[in-house]
């Protein structure tokens, strides 16, 4: 009888414990999964690209000019690029629903301009004039 008084309470915390986490796993049985969710059902797994973009940035200037161009990639990650000859350009391509395009370049002559195209339409495109002219252009969603 001594022994039982000592064991009783942890006996029935036990027992608890034991109801509640096999009444978890019931629930979650019934209310977490979902036939998109599921493993192998293939939903979630779909990573086919619905519409592939490419952005092309240019830096273009008097012959021989020298620029510092600096730049967000796709993902938003600045980039520079020092003492680069002009004209300049790059293409990157994203399969991502939207992309920010910036960029910005200052070069050691009188003239400077940028441009972005999106999948070949032109987006945004600018001129600077004066000593060491600098440029920017910026497109918000791509």
């Amino acid at each position: 009888m001594h022994l039982l008084r000592r064991v009783w309470l942890p006996v029935v915390i036990v027992i608890v414990v034991a109801i509640a986490g096999f009444g978890v796993y019931r629930l979650h049985g019934v209310f977490g999964k979902t036939e998109t969710t599921r493993p192998g059902s293939g939903l979630a797994n779909d990573t086919k690209p619905f519409n592939p973009k490419t952005v092309v940035y240019e830096i273009y200037g008097p012959p021989g000019t020298v620029a510092t161009i600096n730049y967000l990639d796709l993902d938003a990650t600045p980039q520079i690029v020092r003492d680069v000859t002009l004209p300049w350009s790059l293409t990157l391509t994203t399969t991502a629903p939207a992309a920010s395009a910036n960029i910005v370049a200052q070069g050691d002559s009188d003239n400077i301009s940028c441009r972005i195209t999106v999948n070949g339409e032109l987006k945004d495109e600018k001129t600077s004039t004066g000593v060491n002219a600098q440029t920017f252009c910026l497109v918000k969603s791509a």
